[in-house]
């Protein structure tokens, strides 16, 4: 049987506990045996390293030492990592060594809560088969990326709420290699009312499937 790993807590505003439950109920549905953490000394155990995918659902924290080297030697080795928006990249702004094994961080979201698209960059991609452009309001996600991911899906700013970003094309989904491990990342998910949106559950869902080994 698959094992999974999830780790919530952080900002409160993203609702991480009950973000933690919902994406253990996606997993356990697909056999996996979960289990839910919500302290980051989780990400210090060697069993770790025996886990099929390991699930960050943490925001604006700090993560120790030996915790970090850890979680990332784990996927190194081969432990799949996946998550989304700031529970996953923007959890620990201090950790470079996190930020580069995730390929991603969080810098803006201008205009908070606004409507924007979500493009399909490679509609042959298993995890995006079926799904087309999607209209979606949320916080548009800005961040710094790795040029080295594989970009499932885009977003392009309009430049309303900050125009020295128009017409830039961010992305929005990708997945990637760190060492042995595949990590997948997606940027929707602001507060827990985003899993009922049918396309934005199911990117998470094949993405994390994915990654898992």
């Amino acid at each position: 049987m698959r094992e999974a790993l999830i780790v919530w807590g952080g900002w409160s505003g993203h609702e991480p506990e009950q973000g933690a439950h919902i994406v253990a109920k996606m997993l356990k549905e697909h056999g996996f045996k979960v289990y839910i953490e919500n302290t980051t000394e989780a990400f210090a155990d060697p069993a770790i390293a025996d886990m099929s995918l390991i699930v960050p659902i943490v925001t604006m924290s700090k993560i120790e030492k030996e915790e970090v080297e850890n979680l990332t030697a784990a996927v190194r080795g081969g432990v799949g990592l996946a998550g989304y928006h700031g529970c996953m990249c923007d959890a620990f702004r201090d950790s470079v060594d996190y930020q580069f094994m995730c390929g991603g961080q969080w810098v803006a979201h201008p205009g908070n809560i606004i409507d924007y698209r979500v493009d399909v960059a490679k509609p042959d991609d298993p995890i995006m088969q079926g799904i087309s452009s999607f209209p979606y309001r949320s916080e548009q996600y800005y961040m710094h990326v790795d040029p080295a991911n594989e970009v499932l899906a885009t977003t392009t700013f309009s430049g309303e709420h900050a125009p020295w970003t128009k017409g830039v094309v961010m992305p929005v989904v990708w997945k990637r290699r760190h060492g042995e491990g595949r990590v997948f990342y997606s940027s929707l998910g602001h507060v827990t009312a985003e899993f009922g949106v049918p396309e934005m559950k199911t990117i998470l869902e094949r993405g994390m499937l994915w990654a898992a080994r």
